[in-house]
């Protein structure tokens, strides 16, 4: 079938990425699915660091790739064999796919799924294979999603259902963002009654770890939101945090906390992370920065004062666990998903769209589709 999408034509490009253009729009075709995979139409994607660090070059994927991992939409057709899921259910995209057999996916979500790696990296869909093209020539998958469409193929095992009551824009964001700063907290950190709660980087899935954070206030946790940008510190207070810092007025306090999750990507972000986790604390850090990217930290503070730094990919989540979690608290009002949603744009913005989150400026720009 043709369908309309957006693909990341070449990696690096010069920013303004509104003016060099890397990505475009148009038309492709899109194969039918095979056992155990799904056509799904899509009604909102969120756009992520994750895509932003495809595009600018820091993480490389194979291209022409059609983009796109946080996503919400409904099961148009089923591949042959039939499927537990049924036409016309709203399911939730999630960028890495769990085999539900390999060694990785019997950690209960600390490591990744050892074939939805591969397949990621390849830009293959986890059954093998892809299902895009373009003239004639294959175009790769992201993350076994490629979201940025009106329609995409993907395996049932990078799908998680959710009731009609959820709308697609809180759907499309507990895919990634919800999973990954909130399985910081709850799947990695756990932190304990009274725990100081830190979160640096508020961007969509820092301040996603703000929404979780808050929610656990009842067990006595503060929360602290750290960021350079002052309307996400503003925004942070508006949705419950107890206080709001720049990293120079943590530096400058000497202000701690006993979890503290490091959501940024760069450098900076996570050795003021470090630096600000209380002795005996947890620093969890779920941002991507550059492959070559190193950091410096003390060894000595990490011995002496008993203090852990680990790593959580997506939120450490294992998907069809953690999303009814999180879809129960959005219905309590524990955890307003909404607030996440910074603008909502046209497929055709995409490439300005990218600009906007490179410079700080968006928590999550949701595209829409008709």
């Amino acid at each position: 079938m043709k369908i309309r999408g957006a693909v990341l034509e070449r990696i690096a490009a010069p920013v303004p990425f509104a003016e060099s253009a890397p990505i475009s729009v148009g038309e492709l075709e899109l194969g039918e699915p095979a056992a155990g995979e799904l056509l799904v139409r899509i009604e909102a994607a969120g756009l992520c660091h994750s895509d932003l660090s495809v595009v600018d070059g820091n993480r490389v994927r194979p291209v022409p790739m059609l983009l796109g991992h946080e996503a919400a939409g409904r099961i148009e057709a089923i591949g042959p064999g039939g499927s537990d899921l049924a036409v016309g259910q709203r399911v939730v995209m999630t960028f890495l796919p769990r085999c539900g057999e390999c060694a990785g996916c019997a950690t209960d979500g600390r490591t990744p799924c050892v074939p939805g790696s591969v397949a990621n990296n390849a830009g293959e869909l986890l059954g093998g294979g892809r299902r895009l093209s373009r003239d004639g020539a294959e175009v790769h998958h992201h993350l076994g999603v490629s979201a940025f469409a009106t329609h995409a193929v993907v395996d049932r095992r990078s799908v998680v259902p959710v009731d009609d009551d959820v709308p697609p824009e809180v759907a499309a964001v507990l895919g990634c963002a919800v999973l990954t700063g909130g399985g910081a907290l709850l799947n990695s950190a756990k932190p304990g009654p009274g725990d100081r709660i830190m979160v640096v980087g508020l961007g969509g899935v820092g301040m996603a770890a703000v929404l979780v954070a808050v929610s656990l206030a009842a067990d006595g946790h503060d929360v602290i939101a750290v960021d350079t940008v002052p309307e996400k510190l503003a925004l942070a207070k508006e949705l419950g945090a107890t206080a709001a810092y720049t990293p120079a007025q943590v530096a400058e306090s000497g202000v701690q906390a006993e979890i503290v999750v490091e959501a940024a990507g760069n450098i900076r972000a996570f050795e003021t992370a470090v630096a600000a986790t209380a002795p005996g604390g947890t620093t969890v850090t779920v941002g991507l920065p550059a492959p070559d990217a190193r950091a410096t930290i003390s060894p000595l503070a990490l011995v002496a004062q008993g203090r852990s730094i680990i790593g959580s990919y997506l939120g450490s989540a294992v998907p069809s666990r953690d999303i009814p979690t999180y879809v129960h608290m959005w219905r309590e009002g524990r955890l307003p998903v909404e607030r996440l949603v910074s603008a909502h744009i046209g497929l055709d913005q995409i490439n300005q769209a990218m600009d906007q989150l490179a410079a700080g400026h968006a928590l999550r720009q949701v595209i829409v589709f008709d």
